[in-house]
């Protein structure tokens, strides 16, 4: 069998997306929702509110066609960086929802919904922007037990200024004069499939009831009945993977990460031993960790092959120290390895992927709509002429539902828990050439460091930690000798997402702990550094 290493065909790529969610479809007939996307950079956080309330939904481009049945409970119309004026603003034609489905418009969506009916929306005399008191006008089921002057946020440059005949005011602020509004007939709020606007953001962390009315449109609204848990989705989908697979063996490239191996317990779940699992030892692993999580598979009962392939990687790496240069090299080796190890395997058809939501939701350009799938950064190309089809277990979860599922399938926490890792692992964590000495350096200082956080309880208050080998020599006094050895700087940054980060604010006691514990024990390092940056205008990992 041969595995293309080049950018995969979009071609193929959409036909299997489409062979997928075909397959996977039945998994959500009870209840799902629709979340347009109109380019809002807060649409995903939308569906991450949806999901925390047990309902399934996806997201789509606003200009995708779709066809409402009866497992569309409701439709969410995200927010945009558009004007609903503008010439060329994306639309949607919401009034032939209305004939099927619930509809939310959220800040956007709200303007779209009053221009397509008739009213007003204009530009503001100052952009509308963060934090303001929502005060109820009348109550009603969207905002029921949300308190008077609860906090919402603002993201807008245009204001309704005009509500559509027919319509409801229901909530405003002391700068704007419609905040929330539904569709009434002769006065009544539709029963069927209702209207509602919400010209502020419930699914950010600053509207403090945000995602309270995010479920009552759920539930009282849409009538969600909140049963899409870790359980029903590992349960669901092993009967989905045994129909896509049948008697047929799948090949995985495995990690030691939380996403591949929850995608391979689910996979092994299935099939069972007809999953064949590759780990290499790329040499730029943690310490020890190649034999941990090969014993950890072991004890999940993974049928995993550990293939130790160190030297070939540090031959390929030497003299290296760009790190693009670096990530190339370990990404063409690491395939060429695995196909070597693939191949023994011959009667295997699929290959087993740890590909997440966020790497294949389609988005809209905010310079126009256009759809868009992102290439998972571990999967390297499609199988060539689809002689192995894809198996993607997780391709509907975010990362905290992937950690969800993992503990539901009894993965120890430490493995579920871990902070996030680069593929190409410590050798941009090296910031000079790549050696042998350099990496175990590099690994015991990292130890220390992993397992000092852990002692002190702070390893899950971080979202990511690391040690960095700077090419940078100092003088140092170890008794009574003179030293003149390697600096390391130390990493720690609390996140959500990753997408932006803060540096950690460790106490001042345990950093002299560690070190302490680093110069005292490694020979080869004299001096130790704890970087502050934040993210932006730095990134989280040095190269």
């Amino acid at each position: 069998m041969t595995i293309n290493v080049e950018t995969f065909n979009l071609t193929f790529h959409l036909w299997h997306l489409t062979s997928l969610f075909r397959i996977f479809a039945f998994l959500f007939m009870n209840e799902k929702i629709l979340i347009l996307d109109f380019g809002s950079q807060y649409t995903q956080l939308i569906a991450r509110a949806v999901r925390e309330a047990n309902v399934y939904c996806e997201i789509i481009p606003f200009n995708k066609s779709f066809t409402i049945d009866e497992t569309i409970k409701g439709i969410i119309l995200s927010g945009s960086p558009f004007s609903v004026n503008e010439t060329n603003a994306p639309g949607a034609d919401i009034s032939s929802f209305i004939q099927k489905t619930p509809v939310l418009g959220i800040c956007y969506g709200a303007q779209l919904t009053v221009k397509e009916f008739g009213g007003k929306v204009e530009k503001s005399n100052k952009r509308e922007f963060g934090r303001a008191k929502l005060h109820k006008q009348q109550n009603d089921i969207l905002l029921a037990d949300v308190q008077e002057n609860s906090q919402v946020w603002m993201s807008h440059s245009d204001t309704i200024t005009q509500l559509p005949e027919g319509f409801e005011l229901l909530a405003t602020t002391a700068s704007i004069p419609v905040a929330a509004f539904r569709l009434t007939v002769n006065g009544q709020p539709l029963t069927n499939f209702p209207l509602y606007g919400l010209q502020f953001h419930p699914e950010v962390y600053h509207s403090t009831e945000g995602k309270k009315i995010i479920k009552n449109f759920l539930v009282n609204i849409c009538g969600c009945k909140q049963d899409w848990t870790p359980a029903s989705f590992i349960h669901e989908t092993v009967d989905a993977l045994q129909k896509q697979i049948g008697n047929s063996h799948v090949i995985m490239a495995l990690s030691g990460g939380v996403d591949s191996t929850v995608a391979a317990t689910l996979i092994s779940r299935a099939v069972g031993e007809r999953l064949h699992g590759i780990f290499v030892d790329n040499g730029v692993l943690r310490k020890d960790e190649f034999e941990t999580v090969l014993k950890t598979y072991n004890n999940l009962g993974l049928n995993v092959t550990g293939i130790d392939a160190k030297d070939n990687f540090y031959t390929a790496l030497k003299d290296k120290t760009d790190p693009e240069e670096k990530r190339k090299t370990i990404g063409k080796l690491f395939i060429d390895v695995f196909q070597h190890e693939a191949s023994k395997i011959e009667e295997a058809k699929f290959l087993g992927q740890g590909t997440i939501y966020p790497d294949v939701i389609e988005s809209v350009s905010v310079h126009g709509p256009s759809q868009t799938i992102k290439s998972h950064h571990n999967v390297g190309g499609l199988p060539e002429k689809m002689h192995l089809s894809l198996v993607e277990p997780l391709r509907f979860l975010f990362k905290d539902e992937v950690r969800k599922v993992g503990l539901e399938l009894g993965i120890p926490a430490d493995m579920i828990n871990r902070h996030p890792f680069p593929g190409p692992g410590l050798a941009i964590r090296i910031l000079s050439d790549v050696t042998e000495e350099k990496v175990e350096l590099l690994q015991r200082a990292d130890d220390i460091f992993i397992n000092s956080l852990k002692e002190y309880d702070l390893y899950n208050k971080v979202w990511q930690a690391a040690a960095i080998l700077l090419p940078v020599k100092s003088v140092g006094v170890m008794g009574d000798e003179r030293t003149y050895e390697y600096t390391v700087a130390l990493r720690a940054v609390t996140s959500v997402d990753g997408m932006t980060a803060d540096w950690a604010h460790l106490p001042y006691e345990f950093l002299a702990h560690v070190s302490s514990e680093i110069i005292n024990n490694i020979r080869g390092i004299n001096r130790v550094v704890y970087d502050i940056s934040s993210k932006p205008p730095s990134t989280i990992e040095w190269e």
